[in-house]
């Protein structure tokens, strides 16, 4: 090992902060770390051998070939960066060499690789021995496995129905079923309770990248009068780090010449995301194992919820023939367009002074559509979506229990830590009514009213501009609507297609959906960025708490965004126009816009079609088409620049990142358009084998696996179950 004088970081100590964020860090390394040290204890800076690539690509180790690589950190060499602006490069540096110093003396071991393709890129490999692993492990309270699981299970009340169930199920001699245990919080002075038949297999992959990011995630870099920056998070947000990331444990579309690899990713990808695997079950133990409890309990939740849509998309479809099949049957539609009723019935004008009388029967087709819609079907599905409603969410809790149960995930909020950014600011000690105790917290009982007051407040303030916007619209409604009605003619043609099906109505219907759908989407870009500094000045103790105040935020955002106009079109349009000779005026200037003949169920089915439309083939354009294009630029690049064999970090720096929040949009997605979401928005199976780990969020991933910081294992429910005398699945 390289070693450094300590001159660096009296330096650092003595210059002046940048713009990256200040936190008070009194006692965040002795809290956190209290066995293994802290930044200010070292009296040496201590740097990462540099090796070169041994030629194995498809290598999860260090190059001795018995420390496995838990962790990824990627940077550009700051003395062969091109730009060196008023000494930002030295200071980036620094910071940089301090951290990885600390991380050192946190007990992790480092090994730095330049890159094979382009050599201004290092990476550092982050291993963790066994020492470190039980220490946090016991910090963490991480459960772990004490003896295996030598319970029955419970046979399925199907089994005539084996055959059936076995097509559709995943081939158990390729994807094996995974081994249950009775586990425990581990501790280090009972470790021979525990089982554990080989060191290097008993902090399986996800659990070591756990513990790894917790230690990367507390670790300070920059300590200036008493205030102290730290984590990995910050390092990568301010360009010093370009990525961090767990590993993949091969390619999706080929096995690794590892024997010792699992190919987990492959299997996935054959078994699981490939197209031809549509028709069978998911694997939700290898989901869960390599992707993780919060993963995994998605896409559960997922096929569940598509099985429940078979069964209402079904019942839609019959329900839209229905009401398509008669339409020519329906007593108002053939009224209005018979010549010698509808034909004959002259309307009043929609404005004052350009627009004309016309003939009822110009809105023949309209009405002919409106009837597909608005016949005995639709009121058949509305008391079927009632019902639908009631037993899907019933069903759903029945099957959660029984994942709960499975995965043991029952005593998860009692498990969960406070988040390193909460503790860093816990600089007020007060005495807690329960246990009489001493305690720190961020902010006092006035500050957390004021916070709380102005989030409020600023959430309060977008909803009143998505209000503006929605006026905006009606203005653009009445405004328009007065042109398209002056152009209208005074007897219909039929050989016109424009005057057939492009009525006043439809016309101003069609444009002002799409605008306010351009207005939906730019706000919702601009709000989400405006959510995420809310709730980090909001502070949450803990990451559920984190994801809670977010999911609030934008859901009332987005409900009220994408809704409000469908509310007004529903309710609102057409009920306060007046009657002929003393219409109403909006505004004192316009006349206040009224529905088609037959109603505004037409106006509103269009509205819903565009937004969820527009919506979906944005979302597959960011989640699909853009990912693909910037794979395809990077596999492009990688391969007319160079032949070389690279080696696994390296193939994985170059995918697309999973994200910030991971699929906390896909949850909220769901959330608000759930009617609309199947068969709109790509496979999240597809994305998951084809993203770059990220550890940004409330989850990030092992092996292409999403962990959340508090990632569950197997307890010992069944145990105590056992025990109690109570029935055990």
């Amino acid at each position: 090992m390289k070693k450094m004088s300590r001159n660096v970081l009296l330096q650092m100590e003595e210059e002046e902060d940048d713009d990256d964020g200040d936190i008070v860090l009194e006692n965040l390394g002795q809290t956190i770390v209290p066995d293994l040290g802290s930044l200010e204890s070292q009296h040496d800076f201590r740097t990462p051998e540099f090796e070169e690539f041994n030629g194995k690509p498809d290598s999860l180790f260090f190059n001795d070939g018995q420390r496995r690589i838990d962790f990824v950190l990627v940077y550009e060499d700051e003395s062969r960066k091109e730009t060196n602006k008023k000494g930002t490069n030295e200071k980036q540096r620094r910071k940089r060499q301090a951290y990885e110093s600390n991380l050192i003396c946190h007990g992790l071991q480092l090994e730095a690789t330049r890159s094979v393709l382009d050599d201004k890129l290092v990476f550092v490999k982050v291993h963790a021995p066994w020492e470190v692993l039980c220490t946090y492990a016991e910090i963490m309270h991480i459960k772990l496995p004490l003896k295996p699981n030598d319970l029955k299970n419970r046979s399925s009340a199907f089994g005539t129905l084996n055959w059936f169930t076995k097509v559709l199920s995943v081939d158990e001699s390729i994807i094996k079923p995974e081994q249950e245990f009775f586990t425990a919080p581990f501790e280090k002075n009972r470790m021979n309770d525990f089982y554990i038949v080989d060191r290097d297999a008993f902090f399986n992959p996800a659990t070591r990248s756990r513990i790894v990011y917790f230690i990367l995630s507390r670790v300070k870099y920059q300590v200036i009068n008493n205030v102290s920056k730290f984590g990995i998070n910050r390092l990568v947000n301010s360009g010093i780090y370009k990525a961090a990331f767990p590993l993949h444990d091969c390619k999706f579309r080929r096995q690794s010449e590892d024997p010792s690899c699992p190919n987990e990713r492959y299997l996935l990808y054959r078994e699981w995301a490939h197209p031809r695997s549509i028709y069978k079950k998911q694997p939700l133990d290898l989901i869960r194992k390599y992707y993780g409890e919060k993963i995994g309990i998605y896409f559960a939740w997922l096929g569940y919820y598509t099985q429940m849509l078979l069964l209402a998309a079904v019942v839609g479809v019959a329900c839209f023939l229905y009401g398509y099949l008669n339409q020519d049957n329906c007593t108002w539609s053939k009224e209005v367009c018979h010549p010698d009723i509808g034909g004959k019935i002259i309307m009043c004008p929609q404005c004052d002074r350009l627009c004309p009388f016309w003939k009822l029967n110009i809105t023949c087709e309209s009405s002919k559509k409106l009837c597909i819609f608005d016949s005995f079907g639709t009121l058949v599905f509305a008391v079927f979506m009632g019902v639908w409603v009631t037993l899907f969410l019933e069903f759903w809790k029945r099957r959660q229990a029984e994942l709960e149960y499975e995965w043991d995930t029952v005593e998860l909020q009692q498990e969960e830590q406070a988040r390193p950014e909460y503790e860093a600011r816990c600089t007020h000690v007060v005495i807690n009514e329960i246990t009489q105790e001493e305690e720190r917290i961020p902010f006092t009982a006035w500050g957390k009213c004021i916070r709380i007051t102005l989030c409020a407040s600023a959430v309060f303030f977008w909803i009143l501009l998505i209000i503006a916007s929605v006026i905006g619209i009606i203005v653009y409604r009445l405004s328009v609507f007065i042109v398209f009605s002056a152009k209208l003619p005074k007897n219909i043609n039929g050989t016109d297609p424009i005057q057939k099906y492009l009525t006043p109505q439809t016309a101003t219907s069609i444009t002002a959906s799409i605008i306010s759908f351009i207005i939906i989407m730019i706000l919702n870009t601009i709000y989400e960025k405006v959510a995420i500094m809310i709730t980090n000045f909001e502070l949450p103790r803990t990451q559920t708490d984190y994801e809670n105040s977010l999911t609030m935020k934008m859901f009332l955002f987005q409900f009220v965004n994408y809704y409000s106009s469908c509310f007004y079109i529903a309710f609102f349009k057409g009920k306060f126009v007046g009657y002929p000779g003393d219409p109403v005026y909006w505004l004192g200037k316009y006349r206040n816009e009224e529905c088609d003949p037959g109603g505004c169920l037409l106006e509103l089915t269009t509205q819903l079609t565009i937004i969820m439309g527009g919506k979906a083939i944005w979302n597959n354009i960011q989640e699909v088409l853009l990912p693909w294009i910037m794979n395809l630029i990077g596999r492009f690049h990688r391969v007319s620049g160079s032949e070389k064999i690279t080696p696994r970090w390296e193939q994985d720096y170059h995918l697309q990142p999973m994200g910030k929040l991971g699929l906390f949009y896909e949850y909220l997605e769901m959330s608000h358009d759930h009617s609309f979401h199947v068969g709109h928005d790509p496979p999240p199976s597809v994305l998951l084998v084809l993203l770059r780990p990220s550890l940004r969020g409330p989850h990030f991933l092992h092996h292409g696996r999403v962990h959340q910081q508090h990632s569950l294992h197997l307890q010992s429910r069944r145990l105590q179950k056992q025990k109690q005398g109570k029935p055990v699945l």
